[in-house]
């Protein structure tokens, strides 16, 4: 258990330090300003600088500490550790210390420990660190007596370490925008995915259903009524043909339902069945966004109805209540039986995933008395869709006038 649970925090580990990291090789553009101590190695070389041996040491230490400070701040986890602090530390130690001994140009390497503070802190704690050495620096300048050198090192060194702090800052935000825009994309391919299967689910398992049904009423009335069984077999030849169109319209993404239609499909399948149909509407038109989604409903309904409930009777009721809400209540009175779908994402429970992303819901159960199977989906729609609906409706009302009118 402990392999396995240090097993997770090392994949934590290495996801987090992968997904904040910049490329390592943007730290090689911080080791050029190095060059700020060629003063102190100058006068290292010329013997100008009082025990050379402890400068000597202080540039090495320095800049070995200055290079691994600046790639553990390409890592985000490095650059948060404490053990980096700790390198910070000891540079602040050593460059103070030379810096009180020597002065002149070894005032040069406070703007460069700035600018490793820069890399590795941020917000407050930053601003604060920055105004001290700032501060420091300049008063130990200005203590030898050079005050131009004392705003110069005073200047340099605040504006050094933010300006680090805001160019890293912008880089990891452009790494994470960039991150966060393949990752949009991909869920934008799993969300069509997801969309097509539904689709195709609904469509496939509400045509086959008709199908299979008036194919086997056709097999009956073959031997008795040829010119029915022929009926049915032309009903089987245009609910194909309405199949690939339907199955276009979904790849395309263009597929666009009306309920009323849909309960017209929805009786020829149940009344081939042998199932008797009731259908009420009330209410004003509902917009195409409810009509759309509810179109689904009824497909999904009529087709479990065929396939699981062994009703004799089905009434589809379509109403727009006074809150603003579409409903539509499919009851049966068979077995009480739900569709044996146990998938997610596909038949019921793709419908009620449909119909949460739209801030509707979708209920199943027994019927009022007990007996037989309900399904009530409710769709929320707001007062501009029904406007939009009424004056829809209004226009069609109008066109069809002008045609008569005409004719």
């Amino acid at each position: 258990m402990r392999e396995c649970e240090a097993g997770d925090e090392c994949e934590g580990r290495r996801g987090l330090r992968a997904r904040f990291r910049l490329r390592r090789h943007g730290a090689y553009a911080f080791l050029p300003w190095l060059i700020l101590g060629a003063g102190a190695l100058s006068h290292l070389v010329q013997g100008a600088t009082p025990n050379p041996w402890l400068g000597g040491v202080h540039l090495l230490v320095f800049n070995a500490l200055y290079t691994a400070v600046v790639f553990r701040a390409f890592d985000e986890l490095r650059r948060t550790s404490r053990s980096t602090l700790y390198l910070l530390g000891a540079m602040g130690v050593a460059t103070y210390l030379v810096a009180l001994m020597y002065g002149g140009s070894w005032l040069m390497f406070i703007p460069l420990l700035s600018l490793a503070c820069g890399t590795v802190l941020r917000g407050r704690r930053l601003i604060v660190l920055l105004a001290v050495l700032s501060a420091s620096g300049a008063a130990i300048a200005a203590w030898e007596g050079d005050l131009w050198n004392a705003v110069s090192i005073g200047y340099g060194t605040y504006l050094s370490g933010l300006v680090t702090a805001t160019i890293l800052s912008l880089s990891r935000t452009v790494v994470e925008l960039h991150r966060t825009r393949q990752e949009l994309a991909r869920t934008a391919v799993e969300r069509e995915r997801l969309r097509f299967s539904r689709d195709l689910h609904d469509l496939l398992g509400h045509t086959l259903s008709v199908v299979v049904v008036k194919a086997e009423a056709a097999r009956r009335l073959v031997p008795h009524d040829a010119e029915a069984a022929g009926v049915q077999m032309r009903d089987i030849e245009e609910v194909g043909r309405h199949a690939l169109t339907e199955v276009r319209e979904a790849v395309s993404g263009y597929r666009e339902e009306s309920v009323g239609a849909e309960i017209e499909r929805a009786r020829s399948l149940l009344e081939t069945a042998g199932i008797a149909v009731w259908v009420d509407r009330e209410g004003p038109p509902l917009p195409p966004r409810a009509e759309a989604l509810l179109s689904w409903v009824v497909r999904e309904a009529a087709t479990n109805v065929v396939r699981h409930s062994g009703a004799s009777r089905c009434r589809f009721a379509v109403s727009m209540a006074a809150d603003g809400t579409a409903r539509l209540r499919v009851t049966d009175d068979g077995r009480g039986e739900q569709e044996p779908d146990g998938a997610t994402g596909s038949g019921l429970a793709g419908l009620a995933e449909r119909l949460g992303s739209s801030g509707g819901r979708l209920r199943t159960g027994p019927g009022p008395d007990g007996r037989g199977f309900t399904v009530v989906a409710e769709l929320p729609v707001f007062p501009v869709d029904v406007e939009e609906a009424a004056a829809e409706e209004r226009a069609v009302g109008q066109r069809e006038a002008r045609t008569v009118v005409g004719s």
